[in-house]
């Protein structure tokens, strides 16, 4: 596949989208099949012979997933971690060390530092913002791997992507960056010098919270090739119905990424004059201190705001737990708003750690309903306080 020069939405209704040509069908078939027809022993059908090697609902998610991204291969997989642990496999060895942000998110960090720790790959906690801090760290260890989330989850930290990557290949390491805050209608990293992207495609993409998956998208075929051997050996691939939803979801994000966006900049303003408030966390605010390279590398700036209170963790809590259009729950990206306490809820595994988040905060993941309904909604709870 290569590059495609039409617009984000073009390219998410059209790419790997063709209709099916029997019947005309607008809509590709979902193909359930776990195995197929060989016409004679190694004669293949379109190059399919077992599910797990290939299904023609989740090629066309993966042309989908490439094009979205100005890739050109794309891997699905059941979930972010299943991708993220296939991805460090499949280019790292035992010995080998990643440098990550020292505000990942908390399910990317217990993956590297416990299950791959003991697999034999280190890894150290930079501060992504310090650009001669990350340098001495990859220098310092060797690194193979820099992972960047940039908007980081849930500090909402934004990193200079052409700046990390070029620090990153001056020392012979790759660059990841996790682009599920931002998703690809706001922000495009491979194209400002990442090498690899990777999505929870639970997010934004599928954009429902009705499917689980997750994305590695390239634009080198030596690195193809590594990791879709990891992903056919190992095998933990997005199903055809998960492949299905996450390609419907997918079509729809730039229309959806529009709404959250604009819903969020009025949640972040009107957090930001309430006196219950120590601290809102939005790129799209001026006074944030990555704004200026978010709105360089960024379209827009998302739909997810994080927020502290200056009440501490008992107001927190309460906020958390008073709110009624707000779902008090894990995950993100979803067209309903959702209200998450990262200390103990998607971030406890870090607790402890440098990477620990704040107390008194709250992660808001803001929906596509009204606005002004969503503030209501704070207002009533703020009113607890």
């Amino acid at each position: 596949m290569t590059e495609n020069p039409q617009g984000s939405n073009t390219r998410f209704v059209h790419a790997g989208q063709a209709f099916e040509p029997v019947t005309g069908a607008v809509v590709p078939p979902l193909h359930f099949s776990s195995t197929y027809a060989q016409d004679g022993i190694g004669n293949l059908r379109g190059g399919y012979e077992y599910g797990r090697g290939g299904n023609p609902t989740r090629d066309a998610l993966q042309a989908q997933l490439a094009a979205a991204e100005h890739g050109t291969h794309a891997f699905s997989f059941g979930s972010g971690l299943a991708a993220e642990d296939s991805l460090i496999r499949a280019i790292l060895r035992p010995g080998d060390h990643i440098v990550l942000g020292n505000d990942a998110y908390g399910g990317t960090f217990r993956l590297i530092d416990r299950v791959l720790g003991a697999w034999g790959i280190g890894n150290t906690p930079v501060d992504m913002g310090d650009e001669a801090a990350l340098a001495a760290a990859i220098e310092k260890n060797k690194a193979k791997l820099v992972w960047v989330e940039t908007p980081s989850n849930p500090m909402m930290k934004i990193t200079d992507i052409a700046k990390a990557a070029q620090i990153a290949h001056a020392a012979g390491a790759l660059l990841v960056v996790d682009n599920t805050f931002a998703s690809p209608f706001l922000q495009q990293p491979l194209t400002l010098g990442a090498d690899i992207v990777v999505h929870s495609t639970t997010k934004y993409i599928g954009g429902h919270s009705d499917v689980v998956g997750g994305a590695v998208i390239v634009k080198d075929s030596e690195l193809a090739e590594k990791i879709g051997f990891i992903q056919f050996a190992v095998g933990a691939v997005s199903g055809p119905m998960d492949a299905f939803l996450t390609t419907r979801g997918l079509k729809t994000l730039g229309v959806r990424m529009r709404t959250h966006s604009e819903n969020a900049a009025q949640v972040a303003a009107w957090l930001g004059e309430r006196k219950e408030v120590e601290r809102v966390l939005y790129p799209g605010l001026e006074n944030h201190p990555g704004h200026d390279i978010a709105k360089a590398q960024m379209s827009g700036f998302g739909g997810m705001v994080s927020v502290q209170f200056a009440g501490g963790e008992a107001a927190a809590r309460k906020v958390a737990e008073s709110t009624r259009l707000f779902t008090l729950a894990e995950s993100l990206g979803g067209i309903e708003s959702l209200m998450n306490y990262p200390s103990e809820m998607t971030h406890a595994s870090v607790k402890g750690t440098e990477l620990a988040v704040p107390v008194n905060l709250l992660r808001l993941s803001v929906g596509i309903e009204d606005a002004a309904d969503l503030i209501d909604d704070l207002e009533r709870a703020f009113s607890a306080l």
